[in-house]
This record gives structure tokens, sequence and C-alpha cells, in this order.
């Protein structure tokens, strides 16, 4: 990154840090308690080593299939649509364990958000890193193509260390002191944050030759969203990344990330990126990028975000497959 790009990220990570400091001054009421109070809990469970932290919130995941009953619903409606295959006490078990990885996720806020020490730092194993440097080369920028797993926050944390300059998206929380703390914490772990809805500003960080974090796999109502088969379901899917492609020149890449068995630590990986894309047909390229999605889906789907409702919001002429039977 040069001179000036590097002055214009500082910047802009000053100002955003300015702002957090001066909001966190004015959200000490009562109904901000609870929120200080599940802040307070990751600050201190991140003082301990990376294994406890991830094994305890995974213990406590276990609970959250009584505590969130409407989740627990749509998680067990979602796995019965994408693996027909599996039996219902298969999919329970599933969900059982998606619960624990779920769990698990608030461990690695904590030590993305507060960690410092030595001991809270997990191994990670990258690998494919040729192919995101390849696409850097061409100095057009990077699209990281990728989904909501539940190690998302850490795997940022991971990813800085190996990006000159790293942009990652963010959708503002309802509490504004979990919404400052978000920010600070992932100022951590990225160079420059965007809202989800800035999307010139997103093109210009890629002119600068930035990468950044893309996951347009959450449930998506907009006029650029169209009906893109997930796990042979139709799905309202954001149609962004081609568009983003085409008008950036930007290559895409996708990334796979996840957390290792027996606390072996983490990976990330960099797959090469779709060929002839983005090609003159939206669709097919929102379909081919889906595709590469439910292959990294396929290898942890104890690890993938399952209890956002995926499928609603589909038009008149599909059934509400979160309805109650």
């Amino acid at each position: 990154m040069s001179a000036p790009e590097q002055h214009a990220a500082a910047s802009e990570t000053r100002s955003t840090a300015l702002g957090t400091a001066h909001l966190l001054r004015h959200y000490w009421q009562p109904r901000h308690w609870g929120a200080w109070l599940f802040i307070l809990w990751l600050k201190v469970t991140a003082l301990l080593p990376w294994r406890a932290t991830v094994a305890l919130h995974s213990w406590l995941g276990r609970a959250l299939w009584y505590l969130l009953p409407r989740s627990r619903h749509v998680m067990l409606r979602n796995l019965e649509i994408c693996f027909p295959q599996l039996t219902p006490a298969e999919i329970e078990a599933l969900a059982r364990t998606h619960l624990r990885n779920l769990g698990a996720s608030i461990g690695e806020v904590a030590l993305a958000w507060f960690g410092t020490a030595p001991w809270a730092r997990p191994p990670v194993r990258v690998e494919g890193i040729e192919h995101l440097n390849a696409a850097l080369a061409r100095g057009k920028g990077v699209i990281l193509f990728t989904g909501h797993f539940t190690s998302v926050e850490i795997a940022t944390q991971f990813l800085k260390p190996l990006i000159p300059l790293f942009a990652f998206m963010f959708t503002p929380r309802n509490s504004p002191v979990l919404d400052a703390m978000q920010t600070r914490g992932r100022l951590r772990t990225g160079h420059v944050p965007l809202p989800s809805t800035a999307i010139r500003a997103l093109v210009r960080q890629l002119k600068r030759n930035a990468v950044v974090w893309y996951a347009p796999d959450l449930a998506y109502v907009s006029s650029s969203a169209a009906l893109v088969p997930f796990f042979g379901e139709p799905a309202m899917t954001n149609t962004g990344a081609s568009r983003l492609a085409r008008l950036s020149g930007a290559a895409v890449v996708p990334l796979y990330f996840r957390r290792l068995e027996g606390g072996a630590g983490y990976l990330l990986r960099f797959t090469p990126p779709p060929e002839n894309f983005p090609s003159d047909d939206v669709f097919e390229d929102t379909r081919r990028l889906t595709a590469v999605l439910e292959g990294f889906i396929r290898e942890c789907p104890e690890q993938y975000f399952w209890t956002q409702r995926k499928f609603k919001n589909r038009g008149a002429g599909l059934p509400d497959v979160y309805a109650r039977r």
C-alpha cells in the first residue's frame, strides 16, 4: 500500500475510533446494562487461553436448544430442506452440534475483540494464499467471496496480517453499545470498516486495490436480488458480487474458513477465482458462486449459520417453509 493509501486508511480508522469512544460515554443508562454485562463477560473470558474460551462457550451453546425455540424451528427447517437425505434424528443431532458451534462463536468474538495475551491467539493454517496474491497483483482490488460461518469474527483477525489493505463490511446493531464495541473490535482485525449499504465507498476501496470481505449469503430482498437455488431450493439471493466485479474490475477470490476439530486451531483456504467471471449473465454468475458456497458448507455443515430465515420473502408463488405445521 502506498503512503497516500496508508494515510487515508489511518485517517478513516482514527475517525471511527474517536466516534466510538465518544459514543460509549453516553450509554450508561439502565436500559443498556444488559449490553454492558455481555461486554464484561467477553472481556473476562478473553483473558483465558483460547481453547478454554472456545470450549466454555461451546458447552454453554447446548442451552440454546431450549432458550431459542424460534431459532430452533428455523434451523431445523433449513436443515430439513438442505439435507433431505438425513433422517429426523440425524437432523436433530446436526442442529445440536450447530448450536455448540454457535456458542463457540461468542468465545471467538471475545478473543477477536478483546484478546491480547499470546495464549489468546489460536494457530491458523493458511492454504491457497497464492490465489490471493495473484489477484492483488492485478491492481484492481479483490472481492473476498465467502459466507457466514460461526467462526466469522476470529477469521478476520487472521486475514489482516496477510492483506496490505483490508476492508470489511458490517451491519449496524440495534444496541448502540454493542454497535460501538463491534466497530472498535473490528478495527483490530481490519483496516477500513464499511457499512453494508456503502456501495460507493466499497468501490472506492477496490480502486485502491483493497481486499473487501464480501459475504452476501444472508436472506436478501432488493431490486438486485434474484431467486437462485440454494441446495436445490429457491432463495432470494444477492447478485452484488457479479455487479461489483463488472463495475470495478476486481477479481473474485472465494474464501473458505472453519474451526478445526480437537482444538487444532483454524483453517483459511483461498480458492482460485471462477473462470470467465463476471459474465454477461448476472443470474448465472450468482448461481455459480452459490454453488461454491454450498461446497464450503458441505465440508462443515455444523459451522454454517442455519438460524437465519434463508428462504423467506420468495413471493406468493412459493410456500412459506417456516410456517408452523
